[in-house]
């Protein structure tokens, strides 16, 4: 509007020369009311008719102000009442000498404002819809600028009476601007306010259907209700209160008509759709309710339309949520599990049944998978733990991406894989609760052994990591290091590991998970190894030394028994040809570590003979047993069972699997073409194949014996049920030490809580651990409290 930009260059050139007293004006002279009210009438008329205002006119205005307000005319030291809302605080002015006066101008200034809007309410009292809120809209702001131009030359007026005044107490005197607002919504506000508001709810329904509407209707009305929130007792007040009118007016309707639209509209779409599309739907509503404030409300309403808008479209249907959340689930629809996750996330705890919904389904499709294939995983540990981590990488993606990794989505699944990978099919028909850490620990053993298709190192690391990653979900991990330990301790004596950095990788990740006394007897293990290699060397150099050759190549492991989870082996009366070497090294370690005691572990002793007797030479690779065997037949081609027992001393049992294999390779034969293990007895006769032929040269016969094998399981089991007593002796012993006295079942719980990381204890295990620390006088139990402990220093 053109007028208004010229008013607007009048009133900031005007405003910046005002700060002194106008120099045309001279001397102060006298101004009484009536001498330039007329004049200055006329030109507040023409200001809030919006016609054009010169410089010079404006500077005329704003002198009369300026000269009144300064006047030294004797009626100015009466005391003059300006009307007030309440009667039982007029503003007086009285005279104290040379005083600055104004009180008979306000009040002229407030009968205009209060004549000009009652004019204007009169002239739209019969407009209705889009049509008051344009004749609002546009009387607001003309009335707005002529107000500002109207404080501009009354500048004189504000900065000293009005100021005086409200230093005083009269908080009910404003300056001119505020007192045209108040005017505004005392006089022609008020009149209006039901209407506008009403016209407002009507146009952002039409908007919500879909209709384009004019959004600066709606703006200025917003505007216009937050301008006018500076009430009579607000002036000096916080800004926020400002907002008053418009929560009021405009923002508490909304809201209220805001939930009638929605819980209309949602109950209706329900009806008629499914819940994915509603959660679109939902998703589009929120947006368009985030646009509507940033175009044309106030920004305090955000949070409370967004409350409101969240309760009616998503709390009030959580119910269909969580019915459908198990089918998108189900269905891997991924986008609308994001969809309702963020949706569901708005509603305070909303998300804890998303959760617990989570952690079941994930626990059953676990629990589903492994018993798939329950017979085949039972000895197959690739296929068991590839199956856990199948299931867990699947919903691992998920929880990070629909659920951007939500600590509590996390939590749901640790505890649904915790849950699964412990107890489960394999587990059950097992009979055993620890099966899940022997395959973990067996299928560790399988890639770390050397083979043909042992994956590239980049893969390899791959692969330790999701061991890892189940390792963390297994409860019994002591079993696990029983295990590992054990195929740890073969790769190392039978040299079959792929790779030492890969092992110490393994190992290293171990340590990381449960610390240095976890991996403390695998560490010694390779040290041994090391060690083992130093004293070969050595001993060759003594043999060459003292001029004693071993005329055959030989190399020993010496193993520390505290570390290497061997048990001592079956005896054996060793052949002629290696009784020299074992005398020598003997000898040798005698006198290098005086007091050691060495125990041969024949069962894992392996060698290479090679074959003269046969049409084609042979190198056959043969553990301790079946070389002692081999070597009888250097005397002679036959013998009976009975005969090798007492020639090796080899037990039976065993010896009858040493001869099943070297029957089944066909280096020995039997008076029966095809004779089996169990049809072995003391008198079938045992007899060197002559007429043996093989298409390879370099020949494996070497087959490790079951119960061997059998014995060791067994022993493992056993040993882990004796460690963890221990174990749980010395957590007793460290709680009782700190707290010196403790009720029985605060120590059970503090027991539970210290080896919950290692394995988890059975309560009847940790009474028994109890007692048997009272009988050693580590503890007693109080004569007055049978249910109490004291620790015995």
């Amino acid at each position: 509007m053109s007028n208004n930009r010229i008013l607007s260059t009048h009133v900031s050139n005007i405003v910046n020369a005002s700060s002194s007293s106008p120099s045309h004006t001279g001397a102060k002279t006298q101004a009484g009311l009536n001498e330039i009210w007329e004049d200055l009438q006329l030109g507040i008329e023409s200001i809030y008719q919006q016609q054009t205002m010169n410089r010079k006119r404006y500077m005329i205005l704003y002198t009369h102000v300026y000269n009144h307000c300064t006047s030294t005319n004797p009626k100015s030291n009466l005391e003059y009442q300006v009307p007030s809302k309440s009667k039982k605080n007029p503003i007086t002015a009285t005279s104290e000498g040379a005083q600055i006066i104004g009180s008979e101008l306000y009040k002229k200034l407030q009968e205009f404002l209060e004549n000009y809007l009652e004019k204007l309410k009169k002239t739209g009292t019969d407009l209705i819809d889009e049509e008051v809120l344009k004749y609002f809209c546009k009387k607001w702001e003309d009335y707005q600028f002529s107000s500002k131009v109207l404080d501009g030359f009354c500048g004189y007026l504000n900065r000293h009476w009005v100021k005086r005044e409200n230093d005083s107490g009269h908080n009910n005197v404003y300056e001119i601007y505020n007192l045209a607002l108040v005017t505004w919504r005392l006089v022609f506000f008020r009149h209006f306010a039901t209407k506008v508001t009403n016209s407002v709810l009507k146009l952002i329904e039409r908007e919500r259907n879909g209709e384009p509407i004019n959004s600066r209707l709606i703006s200025g009305v917003a505007e216009c209700y937050v301008a006018l929130g500076l009430s009579e007792t607000e002036s000096k007040q916080m800004d926020q209160l400002k907002l008053s009118i418009y929560k009021e007016y405009l923002e508490t309707p909304f809201i209220e008509d805001t939930e009638r639209f929605y819980s209309r509209e949602s109950s209706e779409f329900l009806r008629q759709n499914s819940i994915n599309e509603y959660m679109k739907k939902v998703e589009q509503r929120l947006e368009e309710e985030k646009k509507r404030i940033r175009l044309y409300l106030n920004e305090s309403t955000e949070s409370i339309l967004f409350n409101k808008c969240e309760e009616v479209l998503i709390k009030k249907h959580l119910d269909l949520f969580y019915s459908e959340f198990e089918n998108l689930l189900i269905s891997g629809k991924n986008e609308d599990l994001a969809r309702m996750y963020d949706l569901v996330s708005k509603i305070p705890d909303g998300l804890t049944e998303l959760k617990c919904l989570l952690e079941n389904f994930i626990y059953n499709q676990g629990m589903e998978a492994i018993e798939k294939c329950c017979d085949t995983a039972l000895n197959d540990p690739k296929l068991y733990v590839h199956t856990i981590l199948e299931v867990h990488k699947k919903y691992d993606l998920l929880v990070l991406g629909s659920f951007h990794n939500d600590k509590g989505f996390v939590a749901a699944l640790d505890k649904a894989c915790g849950k699964f990978i412990n107890v489960n099919a394999v587990t059950k028909k097992s009979n055993s609760s620890s099966k899940s850490p022997e395959l973990l620990a067996r299928y560790c053993d399988l890639l770390l052994k050397k083979n043909t298709k042992n994956p590239e190192d980049a893969e390899l690391e791959d692969s330790l990591n999701q061991i890892m990653t189940v390792f963390t979900y297994i409860e019994d991990k002591d079993v696990f290091q029983k295990f590992y330990s054990k195929w740890l301790a073969r790769r190392l004596v039978q040299q079959t590991s792929a790779s030492d950095d890969a092992e110490s990788t393994m190992i290293s990740k171990l340590k990381a998970a449960c610390g240095f006394e976890y991996t403390s007897k695998l560490q010694k293990m390779f040290l041994d190894v090391g060690i083992s290699k130093d004293l070969n060397e050595t001993f060759k150099r003594d043999c060459e030394i003292n001029n004693r050759p071993l005329n055959l190549d030989f190399y020993i492991m010496v193993l520390s028994s505290g570390s290497w989870p061997f048990q001592p082996c079956q005896p054996l009366s060793l052949p002629t040809e290696l009784v020299p070497c074992f005398q020598q090294f003997t000898n040798f370690y005698s006198c290098q570590h005086n007091g050691r005691k060495l125990s041969w572990l024949y069962s894992f002793s392996k060698g290479e003979i090679v074959t003269n007797c046969f049409k084609n030479r042979y190198t056959l690779q043969a553990s301790t047993y079946q070389i002692a065997i081999l070597l009888l037949f250097n005397d002679k081609t036959e013998y009976l069972v009975k005969d090798l027992i007492d020639l090796t001393q080899i037990k039976i049992e065993t010896l009858t699997q040493v001869l099943a294999v070297l029957f089944k390779s066909k280096l020995l034969v039997s008076d029966e073409e095809e004779i089996e293990e169990s049809d072995i007895q003391l008198s079938t006769p045992v007899r060197l194949f002559l007429n043996y032929k093989n298409k390879k040269f370099r020949i494996n016969i070497n087959a490790p014996i079951k119960s061997d094998v059998k014995q060791e399981d067994e022993k493992t089991h056993k040993n882990i049920e004796e460690d963890r007593k221990l174990l749980i002796q010395a957590a007793i012993v460290r709680i009782m030490k700190m707290r010196k006295i403790l009720k029985h079942t605060q120590l059970i719980n503090e027991v539970l809580s210290q080896l919950s990381s290692r394995f988890k204890p059975k309560v009847p295990i940790i009474k028994k651990c109890i007692d048997i620390l009272i009988e050693k006088e580590y503890l007693e139990r109080l004569e007055q409290e049978k249910d109490t402990y004291k620790y015995l220093a």
